[in-house]
């Protein structure tokens, strides 16, 4: 095998491939579903292009596919930017909570206040 260069520390790993065999598209005809070959695992994933405005997959990555010489469907894999994992803090469950003046109004004539401003 070819030497990479390690993008993390700058040093070349011996061992180092990343290659994608695309075999399909995807239910929405925007991209390709590929199988994704690299030390240590395989993985089935899409590949889609960028669009201005869509955002990226939070866990994501921002590829780049040179053909491989003489193999079909075959492509070498260059990792331009990796999208950030969602924070464990991040992950609330729902909507963020935002009360507005006019909302807690709204809410009192509906509901009436609570029992504990009652006694105020």
């Amino acid at each position: 095998m070819s030497e990479v260069p390690d993008k993390k520390n700058g040093e070349k790993k011996g061992d180092g491939f990343d290659v994608v065999l695309v075999h399909g598209k995807t239910a929405d005809g925007e991209g390709a579903s590929v199988l994704r070959a690299r030390p240590g695992r395989i993985e089935a994933g899409e590949v889609r292009p960028l669009r201005e405005g869509r955002p990226l997959a939070r866990g994501g990555e921002v590829v780049r596919l040179a053909p491989r010489a003489g193999t079909p469907h075959i492509y070498d894999v260059d990792v331009q930017y990796e999208v950030p994992k969602p924070a464990a803090s991040d992950a609330g469950g729902g909507p963020a909570q935002v009360a507005t003046h006019a909302y807690r109004e709204s809410w009192e004539r509906t509901f009436g206040r609570r029992r504990n401003e009652l006694a105020n």
